[in-house]
């Protein structure tokens, strides 16, 4: 889908490609797609090659972007652009350096129901902001193998609710109090991480927001955005798989929600790739620039140290 975005919108003289560490997997999505298989090397040399997304483990972010940009290469990375925030920087050096477009891949911004929410607020239609409360649990635990290797629950997960909180108030986040547990699996405990927390953000306006997440929830793909104000209060409320209900004499029943993120947040990714599409295009300002990036992380980092120690830290309009 992605790729037929791109195809309908580059020039002529640009291809379409694919890399991917294995080689098989590459070739197999390329003969899908009916696109090029780069290695990539091949891919950052090649002349054809506008723009590329970098979409492979958390850890490879930073020199990839890196090399995009010393050759100039317009880029989409997904988050988090690293979790050690001085990595961060050194990459978004490199893309201040080259001036080379760059956006982050946060995909919720996107999707119409938190949107929604957002604009209520920058109009003013909900008035001045007091409260936020956004609800992101996943449906079912990660393996532990990807859990070793993704920083914890806060730069993994909870990342997106941290740019969520600041896209939806408006406002930089200047102190986080957070507190988690490991309720469902052990093994997350062993790996150094907790699978149930809450997280409460201070924003420079006066605004309040609570965050809370769970790694197992058995109900599906728990995901709610909602912002309070002085005139009133906007939602984006969670998806079933269908809008059908039973009524009887027993009760009502209804379908359960959407399974997961591919699922739940299908026309968000459409969105984030057709908006990068015409950024590289049209130019302007970035979708979501690499400070968007780099201010989850650190709030991120801080939501850590306030579980080490049990207190609230303050931030640098986080």
């Amino acid at each position: 889908m992605h790729a037929s975005i791109l195809a309908r919108q580059i020039p002529r003289a640009s291809v379409v490609a694919v890399a991917d560490a294995f080689e098989d997997t590459a070739a197999s999505v390329a003969a899908e797609l009916q696109v090029a298989a780069m290695s990539v090397d091949e891919l950052l040399a090649s002349p054809q090659i506008d723009a590329i997304a970098i979409c492979t483990p958390s850890p490879t972010h930073v020199e990839l972007i890196i090399r995009a940009a010393e050759v100039g290469k317009a880029v989409f990375c997904e988050k988090p652009l690293s979790t050690d925030i001085g990595e961060v920087d050194r990459a978004l050096a490199a893309v201040e350096r080259s001036g080379t477009p760059f956006m982050v891949g946060f995909n919720r911004r996107f999707d119409p129901g938190h949107r929604s929410v957002q604009r209520a607020v920058q109009s003013g239609a909900v008035g001045d902001v007091q409260l936020a409360r956004i609800t992101s649990r996943d449906p079912a635990l990660p393996p532990p193998g990807y859990v070793e290797g993704s920083g914890g629950i806060f730069v993994d997960m909870t990342i997106h609710d941290f740019d969520m909180a600041r896209f939806v108030v408006g406002s930089p986040v200047v102190a986080v109090f957070a507190t988690g547990a490991v309720l469902i699996d052990p093994a997350i405990g062993a790996a150094g991480d907790i699978d149930t927390a809450v997280v409460v953000l201070t924003h420079a306006n006066g605004a309040i927001t609570t965050i809370d997440n769970s790694r197992q929830a058995v109900y599906g793909y728990d995901q709610r955005v909602e912002v309070m104000g002085s005139k009133g209060m906007a939602t984006s409320d969670n998806v079933a798989k269908d809008n059908g209900r039973l009524f009887t004499a027993d009760g009502a029943r209804g379908a359960n929600l959407q399974h997961f993120f591919l699922e739940r947040y299908r026309e968000s990714f459409v969105n984030e790739w057709e908006a990068f599409i015409d950024y590289v295009a049209d130019g302007g300002p970035s979708p979501v620039p690499g400070s968007a990036g780099r201010a989850p992380v650190v709030i991120g980092q801080a939501a850590w140290q306030s579980v080490r120690e049990g207190r609230t830290i303050t931030v640098e309009q986080g």
